[in-house]
């Protein structure tokens, strides 16, 4: 593979599976030194050993993005490391499902919490860095959620939009200091997104869908944000939805 971030330092949040870990290990593979933050430091150990073994340097940092001071301090601590930061993934995020009648609302809010707070703290922290070296990238996990809705799915699809509000008031405000904002909105994607779900019946359904077959891979998602944060520095991909080819819905 060509490296064609050869020089640049990111940061991954959500790293310990998924799309996190499948982006932070591109993200490598392309030439770039990665910082890796996630609730599970057993899992960012095991995706250390894996960057390294790529010839890239790595710094992991354990923790929950929804705690403010921790998700602040995962900027910082990429700053203090490596010298600066080029580029943040925020990918750690989770799903809910159920009717708003019978809703936990500990849970409501968490979904809130980790899905657009989480990526708010990091991004703001990011900002004035960022500023002060004329660029940056910052890519938002989205979801096909955050462009329609459905029944049980109001807690998720609530922070996807919201998610998708807030990146986009973002690329405008920053655009003028040369940092490059995009959200992704994956399609059916085989990741363990079901495993955060309480109900077990939901927990199958949401299981059954990102494996079924046609389902994209965790790489494929990966691929993408490569390709977004390669560009040249004039071009800003904003919106970017990746999904199954055989999803032919609107």
């Amino acid at each position: 593979m060509t490296k064609s971030l050869a020089g640049r330092v990111a940061l991954v949040t959500g790293a310990s599976s998924g799309i996190g870990e499948a982006a932070a290990i591109a993200l490598a593979q392309a030439g770039a030194d990665v910082a890796i933050s996630a609730r599970r430091a057993d899992r960012l150990a095991q995706l250390a050993s894996k960057i390294e073994a790529l010839g890239q340097k790595t710094l992991a940092l354990p923790g929950d993005v929804v705690d403010e001071k921790l998700a602040t301090e995962a900027v910082e601590k990429t700053i203090a490391h490596f010298g600066k930061i080029d580029i943040l993934i925020n990918s750690a995020g989770i799903m809910h499902m159920g009717m708003m009648e019978a809703a936990d609302m500990a849970e409501y809010r968490r979904v809130m919490d980790v899905n657009l707070m989480g990526t708010v703290y990091t991004s703001k922290a990011a900002i004035k860095p960022m500023k002060a070296q004329g660029h940056g990238d910052i890519v938002n996990i989205s979801s096909q959620a955050g462009r329609k809705t459905g029944p049980m799915v109001g807690a998720y699809a609530a922070s996807k939009h919201a998610l998708n509000a807030m990146s986009d008031s973002l690329r405008q405000e920053v655009g003028g200091h040369g940092i490059r904002v995009c959200v992704l909105m994956p399609g059916a994607t085989t990741t363990e997104v079901a495993d955060s779900l309480s109900d077990p019946n939901f927990r199958a359904a949401i299981k059954s869908h990102v494996t079924k077959d046609g389902a994209v891979a965790a790489s494929e998602i990966a691929d993408a944000i490569v390709f977004v944060v390669s560009q040249p520095q004039r071009v800003n991909i904003d919106l970017i939805s990746v999904r199954p080819t055989a999803d032919t819905t609107a």
